[in-house]
């Protein structure tokens, strides 16, 4: 299994069935805001305490499998 498979989980029972970690309230969705943010890992992970750094990893890898699978177009400027 990798990072994914191990910590990110979609279950309709929690957060109305978007990606959390560990079937926590933790969507995979706020991590990666907080680290488009600026938040480094340490950051985030002192804020909290009960994530480890392959969870924030983890985020940043099931980001990277989903925007393979999306036609991301750019608006022109």
């Amino acid at each position: 299994k990798d990072l994914v498979e191990e910590r990110i989980t979609v279950n309709p029972e929690i957060c109305h069935g978007k990606p959390t970690i560990r079937n926590t309230r933790y969507m995979v969705e706020s991590i990666l805001e907080y680290l488009a943010g600026g938040d480094s890992i340490e950051t985030i992970l002192s804020e909290f305490q009960d994530l480890e750094k392959e969870d924030i990893l983890a985020c940043i890898a099931y980001a990277n499998k989903v925007i393979k699978f999306q036609d991301i177009s750019r608006k022109a400027a």
